[in-house]
């Protein structure tokens, strides 16, 4: 069953599941139980071996342990520590007043969130991570639903870290370009300007982008979104009280310590940031075989580690000033012990989405979606808008933008060269466009299961929220795609797609008020 159509049946069937049932967990289970036993035809013991194996590698591949995901869920562990010194010393409580002097409004309170997303734009998880400490003081004593944070933190994360070449995405990507360039004797382009090049036309990045703004101005709720607002604002919740198990989110754990200061919050988060930089920059630069400029460095980084490093930092810096609060040294166990039990269901989460990626590697799924465009005998035209939809089908069911783009951009280089020369650039940009849209609306994807953790929001409520505006953007990027196979006009296209998110805000605006 590999490589053929019964391979998508796996991903159809979790994504099904986590729309019907809402149990991401469940979901996840029964996807990857239909999948092994897909991969050794209905054989119950050779599918519990795949399973167990699919598991084990996620911690020892060829008899070495798996560094990356292990430094990555340490990561997070560390995270819940740092979350819960934060809110035990009262940084968080102290930050939020601070805040709450500066910024007045609700609005105020959403639109920081999308600068902050914007600031950070070096890569998507320490984005995601990062910004849901800073932001998430303030809105919640503007009563901002967690779901709406997540939305806003998601939709920032991934979109300007795709069109930044100084990010680990784009330094990615350039290098993906240049090897393509010369396995296709394209001469016409170097990587670096290409990349530039496509920025204007990655329409689904723009369009979301453009659409948070929109949305945190004119407070813009569209479909689930409506209810969690509705009951952040008028109750008092910020979490859906049917939904529980939700990452990064401590509740009233602690009473928060009367002395907390704003730098118990800041301090931290400024170690967090600090060091994880400039770890990425150490890592890169030793890892670059070749000269060392920015984009060497990032497209070497070891992210993981560096967020390992960082994360340990910023857990140390919380419990230097937490003893110096003179609090309770009996105390902090349990505060630490509190923080972990926070970040277990995103670990959850995140385990099973790598489970179940695996084994639609297995399947396949992802080179056969690829194998239908390539077999498929289309005009020169169409193939901006073909790729997007693909490349956004592949990434909802491989959970996986990156795993996209390695399948995809060759794919799509080969048959833009073939076809048409002049469609090369747009048909790649419509792949990394496809990539991050299929990213948003899948809930095994990392970045949104990490933007959940980061917004301490329930992480189905995340996705199901998220669905429509992704839908929107993605309905804008699409006719901006048609536009631009039809008349090569990058500004154009580029103009009817932001003309559109502004149009379909506007209607929804009006016919709210």
């Amino acid at each position: 069953m590999e490589g053929t159509i019964f391979s998508i049946i796996p991903a159809v069937i979790m994504l099904v599941l986590v729309l019907l049932t809402r149990k991401v967990l469940i979901s996840l289970g029964v996807g990857i139980v239909a999948g092994a036993l897909m991969i050794h035809e209905f054989s119950i013991l050779s599918a519990i071996e795949e399973i167990w194996y699919v598991f084990y590698t996620i911690f020892i591949v060829d008899g070495a342990i798996n560094t990356g995901n292990i430094l990555l869920i340490t990561f997070l562990l560390f995270l819940g520590m740092m979350t819960a010194l934060l809110q035990a010393s009262g940084g968080s409580r102290a930050f939020g007043d601070w805040m709450m002097a500066r910024i007045k409004t609700r609005k105020g309170a959403q639109l920081m969130t999308p600068v902050l997303g914007l600031i950070i734009f070096i890569d998507d998880y320490f984005n995601a991570l990062a910004v849901g400490q800073i932001a998430r003081p303030i809105t919640d004593r503007h009563r901002v639903s967690r779901a709406k944070l997540a939305y806003f933190i998601d939709s920032t994360s991934a979109p300007i870290t795709v069109i930044s070449p100084i990010s680990s995405w784009g330094a990615y990507i350039i290098g993906i370009l240049g090897g393509l360039f010369a396995a296709n004797e394209v001469t016409d382009y170097q990587p670096l300007s290409a990349f530039l090049q496509m920025v204007p036309l990655n329409l689904y990045a723009v369009a979301a982008l453009l659409l948070v703004f929109l949305t945190a101005y004119f407070q813009l709720n569209l479909g689930a979104m409506h209810k969690h607002e509705r009951r952040a604002v008028e109750e008092g919740q910020l979490l859906n009280p049917d939904q529980d198990n939700v990452p990064g989110d401590l509740g009233d754990t602690f009473e928060p310590h009367q002395a907390g200061k704003v730098y118990h919050l800041l301090a931290p988060i400024i170690v967090l940031i600090v060091v994880t930089v400039t770890a990425m920059v150490v890592t890169g630069a030793q890892a670059s075989e070749r000269e060392v400029d920015i984009l060497a460095v990032f497209a070497n980084t070891d992210v993981n580690l560096s967020l390992f490093l960082g994360g340990t930092a910023a857990v140390m810096t919380g419990l230097i000033l937490h003893f110096m609060q003179e609090a309770p040294r009996a105390n902090t166990g349990r505060i630490l012990s509190e923080g972990i039990k926070t970040m277990l269901p995103a670990i959850y989460i995140l385990v099973l989405a790598w489970m179940i990626g695996s084994i639609i590697g297995t399947l396949e799924t992802g080179e056969y979606l690829a194998q239908v465009v390539s077999d498929a005998n289309v005009s020169g035209s169409m193939l901006p808008f073909i790729f997007f939809l693909i490349a956004g089908l592949m990434a909802v069911g491989t959970g996986t933008s990156w795993g996209t783009f390695g399948i995809m951009l060759p794919i799509a280089a080969e048959v833009a060269v073939t076809t048409d020369i002049h469609m090369l650039l747009p048909a790649l940009a419509a792949v990394l466009a496809g990539a991050v849209f299929g990213d948003h609306c899948t809930p095994i994807s990392d970045t949104t299961i990490l933007s959940s953790t980061g917004a301490g929001s329930n992480h189905i409520d995340h996705v199901i929220t998220q669905l429509p505006y992704a839908g929107i953007a993605a309905g804008a990027a699409g006719a901006g795609y048609l536009l631009l196979g039809l008349t090569s006009q990058a500004w154009l296209s580029l103009l009817l797609t932001a003309g559109l998110v502004i149009l379909i805000a506007s209607l929804i605006y009006m016919r709210k008020k």
